[in-house]
């Protein structure tokens, strides 16, 4: 089973290709240029599927893009692709670093010179949180990182993360559309969040921003960082909540009047071809939804739980089946070990289905990173543990230091698929049978 759940998952990062979805595009955008009154196109990519997003819209557009800029995580990009006219940028993610900020100048920089008579094309994708860093003054990129490392560990969900993130940013919140402005702005966004908001996904900055400095507080307080946070920051939000600090541009602004936003992927094109393909190969197809969140042990052991009632349905039967869910869990870190949360996922529930034959389960980034390491994930199933076990591994203590990639590393168990040039959240596939091929 472990060849189909791989297929399943390469059928649904198909579905959600950058550079396809841009090119479906690129048609619409060429006659919204060419039927206005620009004289000038910039382009904007930032994200982990920023390279071939621009790849795309530099195929289809090339000619009439007067300059663009790649901002992407290190190791997304290729080099000698480009005009001399696209500048790329790789940085650190998920936290930022020296680079991003670079890259974030420049991009301001190109905003701060558009005008009504120039096209922003806008192209965003899961990671730009990271990638476009431009702290309020005041606030020093080491403190930035901070913050970010601390809501990280808490295990704060996205939503929360870019709630703080867009109160303590030059660019983020709308603030990205404000700074073209008057300029025409065109976002094209794949995205990597629950819901598929725009106000959170790669934190809004072309997208109105409904929340305040009182939440990004509420927030940091939720998770009992308050003494933690860098004194330049608290100031930052108590300052902006006493309105010292103008707000992020809110829903309703004119701003907004001059400004396009599209979702051209996310997770749910990605479900559905997984399920598709699934049936292709003999499975029944249960869906878990595209809204799966909460900590990632909680959501692992309803994973196994339903597993043992499907498998209880089909005992007796030749049946084959294939539950598909995604999302993006939390896990809270207290340990020192490696991992993200699609190995833990996956080894919480290698631990529950431990000894049943005919269970398989993948959990995987659909951008090919899982937290800090190199893989996607990992695929268990019902001799994982055992296998850890004989390679003298407690997988219980691997777990209680947040270690499970160095668990899954000693018995070949991770899924590593490199960068995929997409990022739609995770996907979790787990697949049923009592005749496993």
């Amino acid at each position: 089973m472990k060849k189909d759940v791989v297929d399943i998952f390469s059928s649904a990062l198909k579905a959600v290709d950058p550079f396809s979805a841009v090119r479906q595009e690129s048609g619409r955008i060429l006659r919204l240029y060419r039927e206005g009154t620009f004289t000038r196109l910039f382009v904007i990519a930032a994200g982990k599927a920023a390279f071939p997003m621009m790849r795309a819209t530099v195929q289809e557009l090339g000619d009439h893009i007067t300059s663009g800029i790649v901002l992407t995580k290190y190791g997304h990009a290729q080099s000698g692709i480009f005009p001399e006219s696209i500048t790329i940028v790789e940085a650190g993610h998920p936290v930022p670093d020296e680079n991003g900020l670079a890259g974030t100048r420049r991009i301001i920089s190109l905003l701060d010179s558009a005008d009504d008579r120039t096209l922003v094309l806008c192209l965003l994708s899961g990671g730009a949180s990271s990638l476009l860093v431009a702290p309020l003054e005041g606030i020093a990129l080491n403190e930035k990182q901070n913050i970010t490392r601390l809501l990280l560990a808490a295990g704060a969900d996205i939503g929360e993360i870019n709630t703080v993130r867009k109160h303590l940013s030059r660019i983020k919140g709308g603030r990205f559309a404000e700074r073209a402005y008057p300029a025409q702005t065109v976002s094209l966004i794949i995205s990597d969040v629950i819901g598929d908001r725009l106000d959170v996904i790669a934190s809004g900055p072309t997208a109105p921003d409904p929340s305040m400095f009182a939440d990004a507080r509420a927030v940091l307080k939720k998770y009992g960082l308050e003494t933690k946070t860098p004194q330049s920051i608290l100031n930052i939000v108590r300052a902006g909540m006493q309105g010292s600090i103008s707000e992020t541009p809110k829903p309703g602004h004119e701003l907004f009047m001059r400004v396009q936003n599209q979702i051209i992927a996310g997770n749910r094109m990605a479900t559905d071809a997984a399920g598709k393909r699934a049936s292709e190969l003999g499975y029944e197809v249960v869906s878990l939804g595209n809204e799966i969140q909460g900590r990632t042990a909680d959501i692992g052991r309803l994973f196994s739980e339903n597993a043992s009632k499907e498998y209880t349905r089909i005992k007796s039967t030749q049946s084959r089946i294939c539950l598909i869910g995604g999302g993006e869990t939390t896990v809270h870190v207290t340990g020192t070990g490696k991992g993200g949360r699609n190995t833990e996922m996956a080894l919480i529930v290698a631990q529950e289905i431990a000894g049943i034959s005919g269970v398989t389960f993948l959990s995987a980034g659909t951008d090919g990173t899982d937290g800090p390491t190199d893989a996607a994930g990992a695929i268990v199933d019902g001799d994982t543990i055992n296998r850890g076990k004989n390679a003298g591994l407690d997988s219980t203590a691997y777990l209680r230091n947040n270690d499970s990639y160095t668990f899954f590393k000693q018995i070949d168990a991770l899924f590593v698929t490199g960068p995929t040039g997409t990022n739609v959240m995770d996907l979790y596939l787990l697949l049923i049978c009592n005749s496993p091929r």
